[in-house]
């Protein structure tokens, strides 16, 4: 396991987590009195036209303040089940999370108003966050040019539907890194942003740390993995597979996918 630069204090504990989604297959007969009969006999209480996908196999770690930990692994390997579990977002179908402080979750999916102004949607996500109104004004235009969506004109005026992928993740992000987290995790938000951002997000995380946060960051970017990590996690088939210091899993991870 890597060192922690905070007194070995967890922030966070997973302990033989797994989760399970139930998807609906369309077939289960629904409203009829027999498949009422077979889903409270059927055992695990699933009825027939539900199919489990077992999402994340007992995982385990313990992480601390001031790491920042990456997890990677191949699409579909349990990654961002795992964040939303951290972040009390699914629950454990066995095992338990446990926290230290409150998780925040970003994603690049992460819920923002898209009819509303990149200004509105700044003053929102940051009141979401905890942050008063006078918080939110003093950081605003450093939120803005963070972002760097006003680079190429009055962006942050215009309603978010207007934005590329990108300018949306970059601004969420902004919004989330402007304030300190006990434990922030962020889903391949720096894989959206030009080289000029991923350093700034780079750096702000290194804070982030030094204010005894601890970083969970997903992404199928080695280079980003290994310029802000010094941990990562390794998934697959929602087993972990390694847990390490980033240069050993990096390359072993590597390795194996060619």
């Amino acid at each position: 396991m890597a060192e922690n630069n905070q007194g070995h204090i967890p922030t966070v504990i997973a302990d033989d987590v797994h989760i399970v989604y139930r998807v609906n297959t369309g077939s289960s007969g629904k409203g009829s009195a027999t498949a009422a009969l077979s889903k409270i006999v059927r055992r695990g209480g699933d009825s027939p036209g539900v199919r489990r996908v077992h999402a994340v196999r007992g995982v385990s770690f313990t992480a601390y303040r001031g790491e920042a930990i990456g997890v990677i692994g191949s699409n579909g390997s349990g990654k961002s089940t795992l964040l939303r579990a951290i972040a009390g977002l699914l629950p454990c179908e066995s095992g338990k999370v446990y926290t230290d402080g409150q998780p925040s979750l970003l994603g690049v999916n992460a819920a923002l108003m898209n009819d509303l102004t990149g200004e509105r949607n700044v003053v929102l996500g940051g009141l979401a966050m905890g942050m008063s109104r006078e918080q939110i004004r003093e950081r605003y235009q450093d939120i803005v040019e963070f972002s760097g969506i006003n680079e190429k004109g009055d962006f942050i005026s215009l309603p978010m539907r207007t934005y590329s992928s990108g300018m949306a993740a970059r601004l969420r992000f902004s919004i989330a890194a402007s304030k300190d987290h006990d434990v922030l995790m962020i889903d391949e938000a720096l894989a959206t942003g030009d080289r000029k951002f991923q350093v700034r997000s780079e750096a702000r995380i290194r804070e982030l740390r030094k204010k005894a946060g601890t970083v969970f960051l997903v992404s199928h970017n080695n280079n980003s993995i290994r310029d802000t990590c010094d941990r990562v996690l390794w998934l697959e088939r929602g087993e972990l597979l390694m847990d390490g210091p980033t240069a050993e899993v990096v390359a072993a991870y590597e390795k194996a996918t060619g």
